[in-house]
């Protein structure tokens, strides 16, 4: 295990980590290390049975945040089953392009793959009901900082659907960011180091635990790569989720 694995919550049914970004949360075929590997080895130190281990849900590799597995084979059709009747509600915060409006705006454009790029996905008359909410938190004229509750779990719908109202997440050079450097929002210094690609962050869940009932709300620490853009980032979220 390279970087030590953040554990967010760990139960016998449960575990959610802090993926960080530049790793894939299970095998793609290639051989690449995964999250999936990470956990497990960080399980099986503990001395706890990771035979069951399996992610809820994924993020893409540029991604980072929020990631919850089921532990057994017993819990994860209760927690499929949470997925598929929205029982899991998911939270992010991102880094966009231009300036957001102000207040809460809802996206719900249908996404569907893209025929000409097969790792795009891409908004389509036929494609699957999608659903974001976005708000905004904090904007510089040039860039904004948003929340983004993701409704509906589609490929890609985060960055598709803020790239379709024109405002693509910093670092996000498939659907159209124009930078991939989260520069400061005071003076926009040249000598500044390239930040991290992607500017998503999954930092929170809430679900009833599928086995004991318990509302769980789980979030991760404040993602550091967003401090030099936004210093209050932190502050404006907590005030928002309350």
């Amino acid at each position: 295990m390279g970087k030590e694995l953040e554990l967010i919550y760990q139960d016998q049914w449960l575990a959610a980590v802090d993926k960080p970004q530049g790793i894939l949360v299970h095998g793609d075929g290639s051989g690449a290390r995964t999250l999936t590997d990470d956990l497990r080895e960080l399980l099986e130190a503990q001395g706890t049975d990771a035979s069951g281990l399996q992610p809820v849900q994924r993020l893409d590799v540029d991604t980072s945040g929020l990631v919850l597995f089921s532990l057994d084979k017993m819990t994860q059709p209760r927690l499929d089953a949470l997925v598929a009747m929205r029982g899991i509600r998911k939270c992010y915060v991102a880094l966009v392009e231009g300036r957001f409006p102000t207040g809460t705006r809802d996206i719900e454009l249908p996404l569907g793959r893209d025929r000409h790029d097969a790792r795009r996905m891409r908004a389509s008359r036929g494609g699957k009901p999608s659903h974001t909410r976005v708000r905004l938190l904090d904007t510089d004229g040039h860039r904004s900082l948003v929340a983004v509750e993701l409704l509906t779990g589609r490929r890609h719908q985060i960055r598709v659907h803020l790239s379709q109202l024109g405002f693509p997440l910093v670092g996000d050079v498939l659907y159209g960011s124009r930078s991939g450097r989260a520069t400061p929002r005071s003076a926009r210094s040249r000598n500044a180091g390239p930040e991290p690609s992607l500017m998503l962050h999954a930092i929170e869940e809430e679900l009833d635990h599928p086995v004991t009932g318990e509302h769980l709300r789980l979030s991760t620490a404040w993602p550091a790569r967003f401090e030099e853009a936004f210093p209050k980032g932190e502050d404006l979220w907590l005030r928002r989720r309350g």
